[in-house]
């Protein structure tokens, strides 16, 4: 699938903004400073007041009809403009682009459900891929961590842009992790199902991050950073965790 091939000779160039149901209930500040990003850019944000979930909490859990629903709620929300879709989550972005096109796949939808995802974007590919844009970083020098969201790496595949924009930081050093592929052991409904096994899985992560003796931990996934953050201050661990998007935007002092 080709993503929405956007015209930048426009002279108002504007962007829709889906904040996601983490995004807007426990890390909205990140919501917001991912808004400053575009705006920075002199971009103008269109935020839908009536957006919701983009589903993929039932259709993990086997709920297809339902998902379908939510499906076409997003698609018809979105209908009266083309302007692309951009996302703080490479989670949410993965289900938007690709999940949605395996569920609608053989049904007479499948070519409205396609057109749509060709406008979702995450942030940072957004960001580094459209835009390409150029930082100048404000902040002191900082060693850092990033966690890779599993939907992200292997369905969005957005973690190369997010890792391209922490590199034209001159004064941040990032230094990989030595199993950044392996969960978190958040996996949404995952750590309620099955919380001994996620338990187990986040200590791991835990002792990798810490083992790279670092400032701060970054994720642009508001689900992992959750469970990540929650564990570390029950270990009581000094590495502070961060969202990708609030580290961003402090760094450029926006």
């Amino acid at each position: 699938m080709k993503l929405l091939i956007w015209n930048f000779k426009e002279s108002s160039l504007k962007v829709n903004f889906f904040a996601t149901c983490l995004g807007a209930a426990i890390y909205s500040n990140a919501s917001l400073n991912a808004i400053k990003l575009l705006r920075k850019e002199n971009l103008e944000v269109v935020f839908k007041k009536d957006q919701t979930c983009c589903g993929q909490p039932s259709y993990n859990s086997g709920y297809y009809e339902e998902t379908k629903k939510v499906v076409l709620y997003n698609i018809k929300l979105y209908s009266n403009n083309d302007y692309p879709i951009i996302l703080p989550s490479g989670s949410c972005t993965g289900m938007m682009r690709h999940d949605y096109l395996e569920l609608f796949e053989g049904h007479a939808e499948f070519n409205m459900v396609k057109d749509f995802c060709s406008r979702v974007y995450e942030l940072s590919e957004f960001l580094d891929k459209k835009l390409q844009v150029k930082y100048e970083d404000k902040g002191e020098p900082l060693k850092i961590t990033w966690h890779s969201n599993c939907h992200a790496l292997r369905v969005a595949k957005v973690i190369d842009s997010a890792k391209n924009l922490i590199r034209q930081l001159k004064n941040v050093e990032l230094i990989e992790l030595e199993k950044e592929e392996e969960c978190c052991g958040f996996g949404g409904t995952f750590s309620v199902k099955e919380p001994e096994i996620s338990a187990v899985m986040v200590k791991e992560k835990i002792k990798d991050i810490e083992s790279r003796q670092v400032d701060v931990i970054v994720s642009a996934d508001a689900g992992c950073l959750m469970n990540i953050s929650t564990a570390m201050q029950k270990m009581g661990s000094p590495t502070k965790p961060m969202h990708f998007y609030d580290f961003l935007a402090s760094r450029l002092g926006l």
